[in-house]
């Protein structure tokens, strides 16, 4: 069996990050707080996590990028934006080498949570 490292909370995550990018994690964590004051955190798939009415966003440090994962509805809506970065259905990396998009990832944030928000309204309407 794998020697797989957990996390009990995000500040265990950032601490056990390399040095060079717990920096970064943090003002992610920062931005997020920020954009969805409400939202919980908690780890998730072993990622940072933060949650309202659902999973809101996550995000993860590589080797040579910042994985963030707004879940598909997230990349769709701002996907001009997110096409200089590489991607997939329901994430984005920003690359370690260049500045961080604080201003998009709370955009995206606010969003998600206006999303998550409306889904659980409807969800007590019905």
């Amino acid at each position: 069996m794998e020697n797989k490292i957990t996390y009990e909370s995000i500040d265990d995550y950032i601490a056990k990050a390399a040095p060079e990018v717990q920096d970064l994690l943090e003002r992610v964590r920062q931005v997020i707080h920020e954009a969805a004051p409400e939202a919980k955190e908690k780890i998730s798939y072993q990622m940072p996590t933060f949650e309202l009415h659902g999973n809101l966003v996550h995000f993860a440090a590589f080797k040579k990028h910042i994985g963030f994962y707004p879940a598909p509805q997230g990349i769709e809506a701002f996907h001009d934006e997110l096409s200089i970065y590489k991607g997939a259905k329901g994430s984005v990396q920003f690359p370690l080498d260049q500045p961080l998009p604080y201003d998009l990832i709370s955009r995206i944030v606010k969003f998600r949570a206006a999303e998550n928000i409306k889904k659980a309204a409807d969800k007590r309407k019905s």
